[in-house]
C-alpha cells in the first residue's frame, strides 16, 4: 500500500496523537522538534531486562542527561502512563538498532526486532523547555530555521553504573547575551527535560573544537551579540549503550523523539506502566 507523505509544516500545530498516527503510518519520518507543543517528548533506550537495572542506576546517577520519565514492564511495548495508544515499536519516526556495540540498522519500525525481554526507558528531552523559551520570547535558532538541534560530544565524565559509563553529549543553542540568565531560569524549571544549562560561552571548556561541525544534528548560525549555551542531551545514553557492547539495544535516532500525551510541565518521576 502506498503511503502519502506528510510534510513537517503540515504537522506543526497538530495534536500529539495525530503526529504519532502519521509516524505510525510511516507518512512522516522527520525530526520532531517543534511538533506537539505543550507535550513531553522523550528520548528512548530499549534494552534486554538483564541490563535494565544497571541502566536505571546509571540514569539515576546522571540525571541531567538522563532524566527518567517512564519505564515499561518487561516485554511490554506499550507505555500507557505516557499515552494510552503508544506502541513503542512503531510510534517513533526513526530508530537506531545496535548489536554488539555497532550500529546495525536505522529503521522506522522495530516490530521485527522486538523481543519478549525488552524494557523501554523513556527519558525527558530538551524539546520540552524549548517551547517554554519560545513562549517567553527567547529565540531558538534551529526551530526558526527548521533544523535539527546541533549536538556535540563533550569531555564531561559521567558516573558509572555496571557496564555503563562515558562522556556527556550536549546540545547548543545561541542565546542573546541579555537573555542567557532568563533562559537559564526557565529551563531550570524543567528538570525532567535536562534542566538548566551545564555551560555557556567558549566551547573548548567542555571539549568541543568547532561549533560549525556538530556530531549530530545541524549547525546553526551564532549571530553577533549571542552566546552559545549548552544543555545536557538525551543522546548521551545512546553513546553509553553503544560503548557497553550490549548484544542488542534500540534507541531513537537523534532528533526523532517519542511524543507523549503528558503535559510538558507535569510533575514527572519514574513512571512504571501498569
Amino acid at each position: 500500500m502506498t503511503v502519502t507523505a506528510i510534510a513537517y509544516a503540515d504537522l506543526v500545530g497538530a495534536p500529539a496523537q495525530d503526529v504519532r498516527a502519521a509516524i505510525r503510518a510511516e507518512a512522516y519520518q522527520g525530526h520532531t522538534s517543534g511538533l506537539a507543543a505543550g507535550k513531553l517528548q522523550c528520548n528512548l533506550a530499549i534494552l534486554p531486562e538483564r541490563y535494565a537495572l544497571d541502566f536505571l542506576r546509571f540514569c539515576q546517577r546522571n540525571p541531567k542527561p538522563c532524566p527518567i520519565v517512564g519505564v515499561s514492564d518487561s516485554g511490554d511495548p506499550f507505555l500507557p502512563t505516557l499515552g494510552h495508544d503508544i506502541d513503542i515499536r512503531s510510534d517513533v519516526s526513526k530508530y537506531r538498532v545496535f548489536r554488539d556495540g555497532n550500529l546495525s540498522d536505522e529503521v522506522t519500525d522495530i516490530t521485527n526486532v522486538w523481543t519478549g525481554d525488552m524494557v523501554t526507558v523513556a527519558l525527558g528531552c530538551s524539546f520540552t523547555f524549548e517551547n517554554a523559551l519560545l513562549r517567553n520570547g527567547i529565540p531558538v535558532r534551529h526551530i526558526e530555521t527548521g533544523k535539527n538541534v546541533p549536538m556535540f560530544r563533550s569531555n564531561i565524565d559521567l558516573v558509572r553504573a555496571g557496564p555503563f559509563s562515558g562522556k556527556m553529549v550536549v546540545t547548543m543553542r545561541p542565546i542573546p547575551a541579555a537573555l542567557v540568565d532568563q533562559a537559564t531560569r526557565i529551563s531550570g524549571q524543567y528538570p525532567q527535560a535536562h534542566g538548566a544549562p551545564i555551560a555557556t560561552g567558549d566551547p573548548a571548556q567542555i571539549g568541543i573544537a568547532d561549533l560549525s561541525q556538530p556530531d549530530w544534528g545541524e549547525a546553526v548560525e551564532i549571530k553577533p551579540g549571542e552566546v552559545p549555551v549548552y544543555w545536557a542531551c538525551g543522546v548521551t545514553p545512546q553513546n553509553v549503550l553503544l560503548a557497553a557492547n550490549l548484544p542488542l539495544c534500540i534507541t531513537h535516532s537523534p532528533g526523532h523523539m517519542l511524543i507523549s500525551d503528558v503535559a510538558e510541565d507535569a510533575e514527572t518521576t519514574i513512571l512504571k506502566t501498569a
